[in-house]
């Protein structure tokens, strides 16, 4: 009966352990000391930091210090980024910016504050004397992606030590995992939009697409350490992606692929001479392919982390009114933080997919052979 007991409620325990222990338990501080501001909690969580932010406890706050790497009027700067003390301190004349336009950024600042170490007066608003271009410091996004790396690499190196080891034995572990979604990619993405005599040379980087960015889809899901980073909510991440795909589609293309960009077959000659509107039109897609492949990704897992932190809001923008009704609203908030949570666990693996049926079928397009040259092979 005991254990009975214990066995149904750890779901309830899981979902609390992760509620305490994720960024939004730091929220209940802040809307008690100060007006709660929906937007900038939002958007202070999807977007990168210096530093891991963990969870706050008795108004201090727990976090990973991230390393701060800066070339500067030609030197190396490098220092921890807990100098910054969330954004309150500045480090010999280094600070986070506090304006809407150097917010997010790190700022040298100017005059009296040249050389300055210690807590910042924002009443004063010190000078900046210009913002740190050459920024190559380890965020948290650039934390996440090497964390990332370091995972797929151990666990596609310790699966393919199997296969070397027994390659006749029944898959297991996480043998088992992996086989299906490899076959899947390989059976019903590489093969059918590549070609089957010609899907091997672009299978690998298939491969590496999808679970880099399924893993990195679902540690985002994951509130606490060291999950919670929006690493394929970044515009940056998905934009290198897509160049990549862009560079590989176009690098492969065949002459019957440039050729049917520039004269493509079946379209009348009014449009192609004297203006050439069609193979504007088709050269212009070129590059609006890989625009689609980065914008779907960063939209819809970006947009899935704002609802789901829309709703945890909910109970602190009705709390600011009448604590009464914060509680009141607080069951249906976590019963939708949870079903959105059920739903980005399906996004992340459509997205993943979606993205790499998408990839293939651009490389396939660039490949494809004429109709009549097939028929003579």
């Amino acid at each position: 009966m005991i254990y009975r007991k214990i066995k149904h409620s750890l779901p309830l325990l899981f979902c609390a352990f992760m509620l305490l222990f994720s960024p939004y338990s730091s929220m209940t501080a802040k809307a008690e000391e100060e007006e709660f501001n929906p937007g900038e909690y939002i958007m202070g969580h999807i977007t990168d930091e210096h530093g891991w932010h963990i969870t706050t406890f008795n108004d201090h706050h727990i976090s990973i210090p991230l390393p701060v790497i800066l070339f500067d009027n030609g030197q190396l700067v490098c220092f921890s980024s807990s100098k910054f003390h969330h954004g309150h301190q500045a480090y010999k004349g280094y600070a986070l910016g506090f304006t809407e336009e150097t917010d997010g950024s790190i700022v040298k600042l100017g005059g009296n504050y040249a050389e300055y170490t210690g807590e910042i007066d924002f009443s004063t608003m010190p000078a900046i004397d210009h913002v740190c271009k050459f920024d190559i410091s380890i965020t948290k996004n650039v934390c996440a992606l090497l964390i990332s790396i370091a995972l797929l690499c151990w666990i596609f190196l310790s699966v393919a030590k199997k296969y070397k080891d027994g390659p006749l034995k029944a898959p297991k572990g996480m043998q088992s995992l992996l086989e299906p979604l490899i076959l899947f990619i390989r059976d019903d993405v590489a093969i059918p939009s590549i070609g089957e005599d010609k899907y091997q040379k672009y299978f690998p980087y298939l491969l590496t697409l999808f679970f880099f960015i399924l893993v990195n889809n679902l540690m985002g899901l994951i509130p606490i350490f060291p999950g919670g980073a929006n690493l394929t909510g970044n515009i940056a991440v998905t934009a290198v992606l897509a160049i990549i795909t862009f560079f590989i589609t176009n690098i492969s293309g065949s002459k019957h692929y440039w050729k049917d960009i520039f004269n493509a077959p079946g379209v009348p000659w009014w449009l192609k001479i004297p203006i050439p509107l069609m193979p504007m039109v088709e050269f212009i897609g070129v590059f609006t392919k890989p625009f689609v492949l980065m914008i779907r990704l960063f939209a819809n897992i970006t947009a899935g982390h704002i609802i789901v932190l829309g709703f945890i809001g909910l109970i602190f923008i009705f709390g600011t009114m009448s604590p009464a009704i914060g509680y009141a609203v607080s069951p249906v908030s976590i019963f939708f933080y949870l079903f959105m949570g059920l739903l980005e666990l399906l996004v992340a693996f459509i997205q993943a997919f979606v993205f790499t049926l998408l990839s293939a079928i651009y490389i396939g397009m660039a490949i494809e052979e004429p109709h009549h040259e097939k028929l003579a092979n």
